[in-house]
């Protein structure tokens, strides 16, 4: 109980202490969903009128003949790859450039565990050596030293758990979303018959 009442009180610390690092998450998440909306759920339908298809008719094809829709990239893949090796999922939906941003915050999480980790044992051996029969209590500023890299060796601990989640969600947004092409389609083409050359530009 204590632990999750640590973990709420992080969280909300965290928004309060690095609301660009959570700004940035929302910003992925949403280009991630911002890839045409429409066309979404257009093929949303599509696949499911596919899954009614093929429970009606284990055929390859529709009743109109037309070829099933079939997704790329299977999201749940994508999760277990992001679940075993953190950005492993993002190679998998070929988002590879969230692989660097996912391995240097990793990094750095586990780099700062470290040295609090470190911190927290040294400071808790000189507060223990600090206590004697004079001094039972101990030296209260080496105690506050002690508590507070504890503290913050458990902070990034929490840190990782929600690097580890968001790591997961975005590789099942991307895959989900990987056969939604948006990018933009610059045609160059001549036209024979007056010999001059039209530009189009398509979203």
């Amino acid at each position: 109980m204590k632990f999750f009442k640590k973990l709420t009180n992080t969280v909300k610390s965290t928004v309060k202490i690095f609301p660009g690092a959570f700004f940035i998450v929302f910003l992925v998440l949403l280009f991630n969903s911002q890839k045409s909306f429409p066309q979404f759920i257009s093929n949303e339908i599509k696949l499911y009128d596919s899954a009614i298809d093929h429970n009606s008719d284990s055929s390859t094809k529709k009743s109109d003949g037309k070829p099933l829709f079939k997704m790329k990239k299977d999201p749940w893949k994508a999760v277990m790859y992001s679940a075993l090796l953190p950005g492993a999922g993002q190679i998998y939906n070929k988002s590879y450039w969230k692989v660097p941003v996912i391995a240097g915050l990793g990094g750095y999480f586990v780099y700062e565990y470290i040295r609090n980790n470190n911190k927290f044992k040294d400071y808790r051996d000189l507060f223990h050596n600090s206590q004697t029969e004079l001094n039972p209590s101990g030296d209260p500023q080496l105690q506050a030293l002690r508590e507070f890299y504890r503290d913050q060796r458990d902070n990034f601990i929490i840190y990782s758990m929600i690097l580890y989640v968001v790591n997961l969600i975005d590789a099942y947004v991307d895959a989900q979303l990987y056969d939604f092409d948006v990018s933009e389609k610059i045609k160059l083409s001549v036209l024979n018959k007056n010999s001059l050359m039209k530009f189009s530009y398509e979203f």
